[in-house]
């Protein structure tokens, strides 16, 4: 927050970080604190650069990485963002003028809303003849001129130096004339840091590109591969449809003169002729954004030696190809999805609805999977919960159903830089969730932290294992009347404009729902395919088939790719047969030659069943997943990983099947790194292994071709559960706003009733009782926590046992001693409350610039409304006597 940092508190957030298991960092410069202005730094300064320093080499003495932003805030642009490579739209004024009617005038933006600069490029003519006159040599007063391609954009400064005038006379007939300007949007960097401020950047220019990295060029001079990775956020640069050279742009991609389209393409109608063309120029946009910036820009990066990590969502063209474009993909989530496992909270008042879609996901997981970019990463547990309400509980889940869809390199959003000098709760981003020191939840978060970094260390290894692949049939989405607008960004807020409801999202769903593994391929990447050995052939791997839904429009070249894999002995499934090509140029023709080959080739035909067509060429899925469990699979060596999650509400206890023949398997416990050999059974074509698997539980399987001598140990209860009553001892160790009194209860409940300091208390308090052992030759027992607000740490007799903080709050804590036991549980709440009593008592803490602090829906912050929430043990904590002994029938 206002790159207000210093080393001192550079060093002791990376080591809180370092010491809770974090392996990187990722520097966004944002907008500051009041009162802190003094402590400003501007951006790339030389002291700015002197705090870089310190941080990668703090953090390399961590063995930790360091990426950042190629700007503060978001989206990219800056101080030095000249008004030339800002970011532009297209303006066209219209003129209608009578036969022998003369216009005389200075051509001009009309539009009084329009407060940024604009340039003129073209005036043209539209008779009611049909004919189409180009008039920008008529027009007086500038200085650079064409009679073809109007005035050179690159010669032209802006504001334009003078006006231009047209006089001209309407002989023939009625004419329209267009007037077409190359306009700004006036957007700004959004939450810039101090030095930050400035024009967003040109998005479709690699001349703006070039001119925008000019001052990275000189501050990372000596810097090359010292920072990991260049991060690009979110694609949010909003109104720009345009470049100035646009047009010229235009005919070398789509093979026609767009001025001389411009009735149709402006047409309000929803036509075959104007969605035609609209699709081109949606094409033609994304084009741009894929080779004249985010190619470009890795490239950049990669001769200093960084690398890329890109957040393509949002973008104006094919996510697909867009993701590629990077090192890294990243996905991102926003909001808190539903789970069915049973006490896991997610209070209405608490959330806003998710949109952790699945197929949106597996759009970055794809991209990299078929380009070969071994990490795919994500900004996570954005927004997850209202801000100080956010569970370690809550976030496993969400972490969860990204790594099941291809995600292996989890970011958190975010951790605010936040010097001791601040009081509580220190410095704060607008969006939860605030992953430091000050928030209650860090108390436990390296129990968190320590399980996605197990997940990760395997879902790195190897390569993926999805077998099909699904074509993104984007152009059925580009041809889309959608209310006239020339170009379409694929946000993930609006996944029901472009995503949900297409044959495309409903046959990747039923793909997922019957076991299979689906990659995402665009038109690009069909291009760069070849078969071997009857298999296609990527950058990124190899895959067993390509299924084509449900789709009206496929470029003509794809087809004729599709056709030549097939005949390659490439498994090709077509849900149905395009009727026609995309786009406008000589579509006609196109069309006749798409039928034609349709035509020639009878063995390209509509599936009636695509299961069926799959299974006939010994495609099969995975069939575990009709128990409920989800999975996602990767290859190493020759084996495999399966990553098993039970979101369901009940305890999956039984031998379900891994279709893969005749292998030995290994349990893996990501919570816990527990580990053994499964007990299996062996058929020709599958192996059937023994799980058992609670709502909220996770684990690894590794297949294997000998069997290690390490048993898994499945633990069934012998006798009902035991609840443990007597004397609960309360003692409050650390938080504020102060430690509340020691305290003695029989009935668990939540220590917010013992007193007005409780209530408003944050932080860890220690339950303890001293309990008579159930049954002495019982050899393993497990404790069942019940309901705890929000984690624990817990001892048996003075031993650490291990921390609870997802659902089920279970650990199995092995042998009691004969008689009497004693069992401490350190409990740790949520911010809330303290946050809470700080508004009601009006101590203002909201003191940062710009946003400053909103709740969940973007509304004023107000923590004074909230109810208390129940904090601590809350049980019942019951014990259940455990046996391992297991036999197969």
């Amino acid at each position: 927050m206002g790159s207000a940092v210093d080393k001192p508190g550079l060093k002791k957030s990376l080591i809180d970080f370092h010491n809770a298991g974090i392996g990187g960092v990722e520097i966004t410069p944002i907008y500051g604190v009041k009162g802190e202005e003094k402590n400003f730094i501007d951006y790339l300064s030389p002291k700015w650069l002197e705090m870089l320093d310190y941080t990668i080499h703090t953090a390399d003495s961590l063995h930790m990485q360091v990426d950042m932003v190629l700007g503060t805030g978001w989206p990219y642009g800056g101080s030095h963002v000249t008004t030339e490579y800002a970011a532009t739209k297209l303006i066209v004024e219209k003129y209608p003028l009578k036969k022998n009617e003369t216009i005389d005038r200075i051509i001009k933006v009309e539009n009084s809303k329009e407060k940024n600069p604009a340039s003129l490029l073209y005036v043209v003519a539209f008779g009611s003849d049909g004919s189409y006159l180009n008039l920008t040599d008529q027009l007086k007063g500038s200085k650079s001129k064409s009679r073809d391609k109007g005035f050179d954009s690159s010669s032209i400064s802006l504001p334009n130096p003078e006006p231009y005038k047209l006089k001209w006379t309407a002989k023939k007939t009625d004419y329209t004339l267009y007037a077409v300007f190359s306009g700004k949007t006036g957007q700004q960097v959004k939450r810039a840091a101090p030095g930050g401020a400035g024009f967003t950047v040109d998005h479709y220019s690699q001349e703006a590109l070039n001119a925008y990295v000019v001052p990275f060029n000189s501050a990372f001079n000596e810097r090359e591969g010292k920072i990991r990775a260049i991060f690009n956020d979110s694609y949010e640069v909003y109104g720009t449809d345009f470049t100035p050279a646009f047009f010229d742009e235009f005919i070398k991609l789509r093979g026609y003169d767009l001025k001389k389209q411009l009735p149709l393409m402006l047409s309000e109608t929803d036509s075959e002729l104007s969605n035609r063309i609209r699709s081109d120029y949606r094409q033609t946009i994304g084009d741009l954004l894929l080779n004249k910036f985010d190619k470009p820009w890795t490239k950049w990066a990669n001769s200093k030696n960084f690398k890329t990590k890109l957040q393509a969502h949002g973008s104006p063209g094919n996510l697909i190809d867009l993701y590629a474009s990077a090192d890294i993909p990243e996905c991102e989530t926003f909001g808190s999805m539903p789970f069915d496992i049973p006490g896991f909270r997610r209070e209405k008042e608490d959330i806003r609805p998710g949109d952790a879609d699945p197929v949106m996901l597996k759009f970055s997981s794809s991209a990299a999977h078929i380009s070969g970019k071994n990490l795919v990463s994500s900004e996570t547990f954005t927004w997850l919960r209202e801000h100080f309400k956010a569970a370690l509980s809550q976030c496993k889940p969400e972490a969860e159903d990204l790594m099941l869809n291809g995600i292996n390199h989890i970011f958190l959003h975010g951790s605010t830089y936040s010097p001791e000098r601040a009081a509580w709760p220190g410095w704060q981003f607008y969006a939860a969730v605030n992953f430091n020191a000050n928030n209650s939840i860090w108390q436990d978060a390296p129990a968190l932290f320590s399980y996605i970094s197990n997940c990760q260390s395997l879902l790195q290894q190897g390569k993926p294992d999805n077998e099909i692949l699904l074509y993104f049939p984007i152009f059925d989405i580009w041809n889309e009347y959608k209310k006239g607008t020339l170009f379409f960004e694929f946000k993930i807020h609006s996944l029901s404009e472009w995503l949900q409801g297409t044959p495309f999202y409903e046959t990747t769903n039923k793909l997922m729902k019957k076991g299979y593994g689906v990659d995402f391929i665009s038109d690009n990447f069909i291009a760069q395919a070849k078969v071997i050995d009857g298999k296609i052939v990527l950058p990124g791997g190899t895959f067993k088939s390509l299924l084509v839904p449900s789709c009206k429009k496929m470029p003509l070249a794809t087809l004729q790719k599709l056709i030549e894999l097939q005949k390659g002995g490439a498994v090709i499934v077509f849900e149905n047969l395009p009727e026609s090509v995309p786009g406008f140029y000589d579509y006609k023709k196109q069309e006749e030659k798409l039928q034609q080959l349709l035509a020639e080739n009878k063995q390209i035909k509509p599936a009636t069943d695509i299961f069926s067509a799959l299974e006939n060429v010994q495609i099969y899925p995975e069939t575990l997943v009709n128990t409920g469990l989800k999975y996602i699979r990767r290859t190493i060596g020759g084996e495999k990983i399966y990553y098993l999650v039970n979101h369901t509400a009940t305890t999956i206890n039984d031998f379900i099947p891994l279709q893969i023949s005749n292998k030995e398997v290994i349990i893996l416990d990501p919570l816990n790194r527990e580990f053994g050999n499964a007990i299996v059974k062996k058929t020709g074509d599958k192996t059937f292994v023994k799980i058992k698997i609670e709502p909220g539980k996770s684990y690894f399987l590794k297949t294997e071709n000998t069997a290690s001598q390490k048993k898994w140990p499945y633990f069934e209860g012998t006798a009902e559960a035991t609840t443990l009553k007597g004397k609960w001892k309360i003692t409050f160790d650390k938080g504020g706003p102060k430690l509340p009194e020691a305290a003695e209860i029989s009935n668990l409940e939540s220590w917010t009733k013992l007193s007005p300091e409780a209530e408003a208390f944050s932080g860890s308090a220690t339950y303890s009782l001293e309990f008579d052992n159930p049954n002495a030759k019982t050899e393993s027992w497990n404790l069942n926590l019940g309901d705890v607000r929000e984690s624990a740490k817990v001892w048996l007799n003075d031993q650490y046992i291990g921390t609870a903080w997802s659902v089920p709050y279970q650990l199995n804590i092995g042998k009691l001693k004969p008689g009497k036991n004693i069992l401490k549980i350190q409990v740790t709440n949520l911010s809330a409350n303290r946050i809470r009593d700080k508004e009601l008592k009006g101590e203002e803490w909201k003191i940062f610039y710009e946003i400053n602090m909103v709740d969940k829906d973007y509304k004023k912050f107000d923590a004074s409304k909230w109810s208390p929430m129940p904090s601590g043990l809350l049980g019942p904590v019951t014990l259940t006597p455990l046996t391992s002994k297991l036999t197969i029938k």
